[in-house]
């Protein structure tokens, strides 16, 4: 790995941590590549059998590199665009090893779809949760409608989801997006404590406790991702998609035409 993201095996955890705190660990298309190969790291390695996904600094994730906002390092189309990062959501969802996450400050965008792929998340108190996607005319892509969906259910998640309004740590553990909440100096010892004891079970064991409790949602949670796929590719050829990035480049309000 490059300092972008790093990585480390403790005592049967893959620990994977994105290491650009002077953005709040946003992703541009390097950080992006480093840690779908982090992922491949793990998931191959058979002395890893749980992973931990953590920030540096202050925050987890603020998701996607607003610089990088439209950009498409590969001359891809936005289909093939949405659907490669998707299928990094996709391998933890599938993965048989259990993933933790340590939230702190930023799990916004892309960060927090992040987060929702993991089967078990621990926050500190300065937590800022948000699915911010509607700001920009488009709406989450890589299983954040489906995965908060099974969490906190359908009303809050359309809540948050067009208003793009952020929730502090108390609400996310109220409503089920965060399974702990501790103070900031604690909270990367807890989370490798649970990680640590997951990782010490039976492998076999636990990738079919995943599976078994995964399948009540699971069927859904695929279809519906793959429905974020067609939206978000119809969302970039929009006017309000194109109106939306202007008014960001000029530091104004948007002006949507309605329909």
């Amino acid at each position: 790995m490059t300092d972008k993201v790093l990585y480390e095996v403790i005592d049967g955890v893959g620990v994977i941590t994105l290491n650009r705190p002077e953005v709040h660990n946003a992703m541009d298309d390097e950080a992006a590549h480093l840690y779908k190969v982090a992922l491949d790291t793990a998931l191959a390695d058979d002395a890893v059998r749980a992973v931990l996904l953590q920030g540096a600094g202050k925050s987890f994730c603020s998701g996607r590199d607003i610089t990088m906002l439209g950009h498409r390092a590969r001359d891809e189309s936005d289909y093939h665009f949405v659907l490669r990062h998707q299928q990094k959501r996709l391998v933890v969802l599938d993965s048989p090893k259990p993933f933790i996450a340590a939230l702190k400050g930023a799990v916004i965008g892309g960060g927090c779809e992040t987060a929702l792929s993991c089967d078990i998340r621990v926050s500190d108190t300065t937590l800022k949760m948000a699915l911010p996607e509607i700001h920009y005319g488009i709406l989450p892509d890589t299983g954040g409608t489906q995965l908060m969906t099974a969490l906190i259910g359908p009303s809050r998640t359309k809540y948050m989801v067009m208003t793009g309004e952020r929730i502090d740590a108390q609400t996310a553990l109220d409503w089920g997006a965060v399974d702990f909440v501790v103070a900031p100096e604690e909270l990367d010892a807890r989370a490798l404590d649970i990680a640590r004891k997951i990782a010490a079970k039976p492998p076999i064991a636990l990738a079919m406790a995943k599976t078994m409790i995964d399948q009540g949602h699971a069927g859904a949670v695929r279809n519906g991702i793959a429905q974020e796929l067609l939206a978000q590719t119809a969302l970039f050829k929009t006017e309000d998609y194109a109106e939306a990035r202007a008014a960001l480049r000029e530091k104004r309000q948007p002006a949507y035409k309605g329909k």
